[in-house]
């Protein structure tokens, strides 16, 4: 494939980098405009329940109801991961490894694997601007 080629592969992809870009941009904040409005009725929903002291309402359009959501986080990850080891209940934690720590043990521990680590490693092209 000659440089001319090259470049013009070059340039199309960045054509659509830039519209597909463009496009995720446009689609971000309608999305968002749209979020806005439908918290704006979840809240007014939420009202109605609140002061008419129900939990659930059926109209001709349809069903809604309202349930506690708890989340639950930690701002001290030290005492969180001493109180997890004390107790023993490692389900506190969630099942993923993170990418870049591990990649960084092996770059640094090259004859060390941790049992059970899987990897998949592809190629990829970066393209950059002049």
């Amino acid at each position: 494939m000659s440089d001319t080629d090259l470049g013009k592969l070059l340039r199309v992809y960045r054509k659509i980098r830039t519209k597909r870009a463009d496009l995720s941009a446009k689609f971000k904040e309608e999305d968002g405009d749209l979020k806005e409005q439908q918290d704006t009725i979840k809240q007014a929903l939420l009202k109605h329940c609140e002061d008419n002291g129900v939990e659930s309402v059926r109209t001709p359009d349809g069903l809604f109801y309202r349930t506690v959501k708890t989340r639950y986080w930690t701002s001290d990850w030290g005492s969180m991961h001493k109180f997890i080891m004390e107790h023993e209940i490692p389900e506190f934690f969630e099942k993923r490894l993170n990418q870049k720590h591990v990649k960084e043990f092996l770059e640094e521990n090259p004859d060390v694997v941790p049992p059970g680590l899987n990897a998949d490693s592809e190629f990829v092209i970066t393209v950059r601007s002049k």
